[in-house]
């Protein structure tokens, strides 16, 4: 039955998608939780603190473009956390289209990126709404910290980074074996799309305020190439990403490693198994839920031009916190205005990098950005 709630959080169960819940509470925007197991909904919502005090239904729904179609209308804004969403996000964008709501994620996979410009962007451009998939503490926070960089004219290269420290989810740990058995990751090298070498990896990175080094991968490629591609400013963007953990991360290309040899020769569907499996075994139980002196972030960029520099650090803590918050935002933004651009556009693009700054700082998420410039 169509719902009068105007904001649908789809995942409701899962660890974001819980904290998205919260932040609408603390909006006070009414929302519909959904996901594809009711009992597991209840239990994540009924764990919100101050739940009762904001409007909210609960409900089951199949993962089928019609039974979304039904089952969000009357929304005005989907907020998706269901991934990977290269294999579960085209039904919930067809869904989007359908009722005329505007859709966001927090996916981290280039190849569904990619695909979901191509195939919806401009229909949802004519329709005046915005799909933004990929609005997450681990691309957003680094296109703010990209756009302070770019707000000194003559800087066309972005050396982007990111670390944090705290557990991967069941969601995203699927999405890393996922976009390695998938796809292809990418950096922007004078406007065109660069393959990162497929076996390329751990990097060394300098990472700004401590000793010891830091090791990082392309993670996917990450979101920064494709928002940046069509900013005219902007030739070069490489990112790289990872956690503080240093031994976590020495084991990424093992786990890795280990799946794809498994997965030679199978089938498509047999494939996504192994994925779900090693996913469960890697983490298989809902994460701690964050602590503001444990899970900190950090994202770096170096922005450069001919003659100019430029480096801004933004600190943070809580990065699944930081992502919910990001989510929330934008519905609440959604429901009152228009995006600054419809169609396929980023966090950035749609609310503005500023704004979107502010509210995380409101929020006690992130300190004052660090910026060093020379020009």
């Amino acid at each position: 039955m169509p719902t009068d709630k105007p904001v649908v959080v789809y995942g409701a169960s899962g660890y974001t998608g819980r904290l998205i819940c919260e932040y609408l509470r603390e909006y006070n925007i009414p929302f519909l939780a959904a996901g594809r197991d009711l009992k597991r909904v209840e239990e994540a919502v009924a764990a919100v603190p101050g739940v009762e005090t904001v409007e909210h239904e609960i409900v089951e729904v199949e993962h089928d473009t019609a039974a979304l179609t039904e089952q969000f209308r009357g929304a005005k804004v989907v907020l998706n956390t269901v991934g990977p969403f290269a294999r579960y996000g085209h039904e919930v964008v067809r869904a989007c289209l359908d009722i005329g709501a505007h859709y966001t994620d927090t996916n981290g996979e280039q190849n569904w990126m990619i695909e979901a410009e191509e195939r919806y962007g401009a229909d949802f451009a004519e329709r005046g709404l915005l799909l933004s998939p990929g609005i997450a503490q681990m691309y957003t926070i680094g296109e703010i910290a990209a756009n302070i960089c770019l707000e000194t004219p003559g800087l066309d290269t972005l050396d982007i980074q990111v670390f944090w420290k705290g557990y991967p989810t069941v969601a995203s740990t699927n999405t890393i074996l996922t976009n390695a058995a998938f796809s292809s990751a990418y950096y922007l090298e004078q406007n065109e799309y660069v393959e990162w070498p497929p076996d390329g990896g751990l990097y060394e990175l300098v990472v700004p305020g401590q000793h010891e080094l830091g090791l990082a991968l392309p993670w996917g490629g990450t979101s920064h190439p494709l928002w940046f591609k069509k900013d005219p400013r902007v030739a070069n963007v490489r990112a790289l990403g990872g956690v503080f953990n240093r031994p976590l991360m020495l084991g990424v290309p093992q786990i890795v490693e280990g799946a794809l040899k498994q997965m030679e020769g199978a089938s498509l569907d047999e494939k996504y198994r192994i994925i779900d499996e090693l996913s469960a075994q890697v983490r298989n139980e809902m994460p701690p839920r964050e602590n503001p002196r444990v899970n900190t972030s950090l994202d770096s960029v170096y922005a450069s031009g001919p003659l100019g520099r430029a480096h801004c650090v933004i600190h943070g803590n809580c990065n699944y916190k930081q992502t919910a918050l990001l989510n929330a935002h934008a519905a609440a933004h959604l429901l009152q205005e228009q995006p600054r651009r419809a169609g396929f556009a980023s966090g950035c693009q749609a609310f503005g990098h500023r704004e979107l700054l502010g509210t995380l700082r409101a929020f006690g998420l992130v300190l004052e950005p660090i910026l060093d410039v020379h020009n």
